[in-house]
C-alpha cells in the first residue's frame, strides 16, 4: 500500500485549501478551495489547479466557506465527473458560495471590461467559471451525515465528524484498508471551538495514525465570548450615545448569523437599545435561510433558547435584511445610530466596500473587525490602521475609529487545539501535517505543540510529497 499527502493550496498560507491524499496511484481531493489576497495573485493562483482531473478518484468538501470550496466549479469544468462528498447543511451553503462567486465574477469582468475600453486598452481577462459550472458542481455532490461511514474508493472509507466550526463544518476521517491492514487519516478541515453559538463543539475523532490540522490562529489566543459580548454591546451603546454608525464586514456564512444571534440575545436581555440593525447582503440573507432549515446542526443552548419556544433565532423587531441595490444604495441617507453588517469578510469585495467608501473617513462611526483579514487584503490594512487605503481604485483616509474583537472567531486558538488533541486518543499518531496557516504563525505552533510532545510535526511546503506509511 503506497499513500503519500501533498497541498496544492494554503501551504503557508490561510487561503486556497486543496490538498491530495495519493491511495495506490489513485488521489482524493480534500476540499478545492479559492485563493484569496492580491488581485493578481490570486488570479493566477487560482488558475494553476495543479492535479490532472482525471487521476481525481473522489473529492471531499469539509465545508462551505470559500477558501474551502471556491474552486469545485473550476473542478468539474475541467472535466471532473466524479463525486463530491459533504454534509447536506455544507451542500446548500457552498451552492450559494458558488453561485455567488460566478455571478462576481461575471459583474467584474464587465466592470473591468468598460474601465479597460474607457482608457482604450486591450482587455481579455475571463472570469474562472461561471453559473453554469457552480450549477454542475453542485450537482455532483453526494450528501452524508455526521457518523455514516460511505465507501468512497476501493478500501477507502470516509466518515465525517462535526468540526463545530461553521453549520455543517466537518472532520474528514479516511479510513484505508488493505491486506487486514488499517490506516487512518484525519482531516480536522477548519477546526472550531467549544462553547460557540448556534452550532455544536467539535467532536473528538476516532485514534489517527495521521492527522492533518489547520493552524490559523496558532501563535494567539482568543479572548474570552463574554468578554466579545461586552465588548459588541460596548460599541452598540457608543453608537446609540453618539448617533454614529458600526460597519461590520463579516462573512455571509456563519459570521453574519452569529452576529444577528448575539445581537439577538443582546436586545432580548435589555443590554443594548434597539436601534436599526441591517444586514445588507444577499448572499447572507440566503444563507441565514439555510441555517433556519438544518436545525439539525444546532447546538442544545439554540434549541432550548429558541426552536423549542417557536422562535427564530435569526428575527427580531430592531433586524432588516435588505432585499435589493435600491436598499442598500438607501442607507447611504440613513441618519442617527445603525448598524450595518455586510460581505465580504476581508473587504475584499461586495458590498462592504461601498460601506468603507462611505464611512471610513467619519470620525464618529467604528469599522468593527470581527473575524481572520488574510495578508494583502483591504481588511487586513484597515486592521492594521494604515492611514490610508484603496477602495475602486480611489485613497481614502482611515478616520473612523478601528476595533477588533477576536473572540468571535470560530478558528479554534492554539489553546484549544492543544486541548482537543489531549483530548482525542492519540496512542496510534504517528505524525501531523500542519496546514492553513501564515508561515511565522505556524513556526510557533509547531512549537507549542513540540512542548505537548508531539515533535513528529511537519509544516506542509507547497507540492512536496510526504509518505504516509
Amino acid at each position: 500500500m503506497a499513500i503519500i499527502f501533498y497541498s496544492l493550496g494554503a501551504a503557508g498560507e490561510v487561503t486556497g485549501s486543496k490538498h491530495v491524499v495519493e491511495i495506490d496511484g489513485r488521489s482524493y481531493l480534500i476540499d478545492c478551495g479559492a485563493f484569496q489576497g492580491k488581485r493578481a495573485e490570486a488570479d493566477r493562483k487560482n488558475r494553476e489547479f495543479g492535479i490532472s482531473v482525471d487521476k481525481i478518484e473522489a473529492a471531499v468538501l469539509t465545508h462551505g466557506h470559500f477558501d474551502h470550496c471556491g474552486m469545485l466549479p473550476l473542478l468539474t469544468k475541467l472535466g471532473y465527473k466524479g463525486s463530491i462528498f459533504a454534509t447536506p447543511a455544507t451542500r446548500d451553503i457552498a451552492s450559494l458560495v458558488m453561485m455567488d462567486s460566478a455571478r462576481i465574477q461575471a459583474r467584474d469582468a464587465e466592470y473591468l471590461g468598460k474601465q479597460a475600453a474607457k482608457r482604450g486598452e486591450k482587455f481579455d481577462w475571463k472570469p474562472l467559471y461561471d453559473e453554469q459550472d457552480a450549477v454542475k458542481a453542485t450537482s455532483q455532490m453526494v450528501t452524508t451525515s455526521y457518523y455514516r461511514p460511505i465507501l468512497i474508493g476501493e478500501g477507502v472509507k470516509l466518515e465525517f465528524f462535526d468540526a463545530g466550526h461553521i453549520l455543517g463544518s466537518a472532520m474528514a476521517v479516511l479510513t484505508v484498508t488493505r491486506g487486514g491492514k488499517e490506516l487512518r487519516i484525519a482531516h480536522t478541515g477548519d477546526l472550531g471551538r467549544k462553547n460557540k453559538p448556534i452550532i455544536r463543539d467539535p467532536d473528538l475523532i476516532p485514534a489517527p495514525d495521521y492527522l492533518v490540522i489547520e493552524s490559523t490562529y496558532g501563535d494567539r489566543l482568543h479572548e474570552s465570548t463574554d468578554n466579545a459580548m461586552e465588548k459588541l454591546a460596548a460599541a452598540v451603546n457608543k453608537a446609540y450615545r453618539e448617533g454614529g454608525k458600526i460597519i461590520i464586514p463579516a462573512f455571509a456564512v456563519e459570521r453574519t448569523q452569529e452576529l444577528v444571534y448575539y445581537l439577538h440575545m443582546l436586545v432580548d436581555q435589555k443590554i443594548i437599545p434597539e436601534i436599526p440593525i441591517f444586514v445588507d447582503s444577499p448572499m447572507a440573507t440566503n444563507a441565514t435561510t439555510i441555517f433556519q432549515v438544518h436545525p439539525e446542526c444546532y447546538d442544545q443552548e439554540t434549541q432550548d433558547a429558541f426552536i423549542k419556544h417557536h422562535k427564530n433565532p435569526f428575527g427580531f423587531n430592531s433586524l432588516h435584511f435588505t432585499n435589493s441595490v435600491e436598499e442598500s444604495k438607501a442607507l447611504n441617507d440613513l441618519k442617527g445610530p445603525a448598524v450595518i453588517i455586510s460581505a465580504d469578510g476581508m473587504c475584499e469585495a461586495g458590498r462592504i466596500q461601498h460601506h468603507l467608501m462611505r464611512h471610513i473617513g467619519d470620525p464618529t462611526a467604528t469599522i468593527l473587525i470581527v473575524g481572520f483579514m488574510a495578508e494583502n487584503t483591504l481588511g487586513r490594512r484597515i486592521q492594521e490602521r494604515e492611514k490610508e487605503v484603496k477602495i475602486h481604485g480611489a485613497w481614502y483616509k482611515v478616520r473612523a475609529q478601528v476595533q477588533t474583537i477576536n473572540a468571535f472567531s470560530a478558528h479554534a486558538d492554539y489553546a484549544e487545539m492543544g486541548a482537543w488533541l489531549d483530548a482525542i486518543d492519540t496512542s496510534r499518531l504517528k505524525r501531523i501535517f500542519m496546514v492553513h496557516g501564515e508561515a511565522k504563525t505556524q513556526s510557533v505552533f509547531r512549537k507549542y505543540l513540540a512542548g505537548k510532545g508531539f515533535d513528529k510535526v511537519d509544516v506542509v511546503e507547497y507540492g512536496k510529497t510526504y509518505e504516509v506509511e
